[in-house]
């Protein structure tokens, strides 16, 4: 099973597109750097659908206690509800614990065609 999703075009670095595929709602991210990821468009906390949120960054602790430096814009989906945090680029890893994460699409870019498959 196949779907085309949307064009490259269609969508900028930190922009998101909620589609369904196979039945179920999902939510196309494209990151800071261009690539697209695909997961479940619920969070898994309390089902919230996550491409209402937003791609931003989040800050990370450094060397210095109480200073943090903001990172990752464009890479960290946010959700809508209660601002839980996955990143993108790690196979949509929740920050605040990284055991948890989004179910994740296949999904392939040919010929400026976002597809996702099974």
């Amino acid at each position: 099973m196949q779907k085309v999703i949307c064009q490259t075009d269609d969508l900028a670095p930190g922009e998101m597109l909620e589609a369904e595929f196979d039945g179920r709602p999902v939510v196309i991210c494209r990151a800071s750097d261009g690539e697209f990821h695909a997961f479940t468009n619920l969070c898994p906390h309390q089902g919230a659908p996550l491409g209402k949120g937003k791609l931003c960054g989040a800050p990370e602790p450094t060397d210095q206690i109480g200073e943090y430096n903001y990172q990752n814009e464009g890479n960290i989906l946010r959700c809508p509800w209660h601002g839980r945090e996955f990143h993108i680029k790690d196979h949509g890893r929740m920050l605040a614990n990284p055991k948890y994460k989004l179910r994740e699409y296949k999904l392939r870019v040919e010929d400026d065609t976002v597809t996702l498959y099974k």
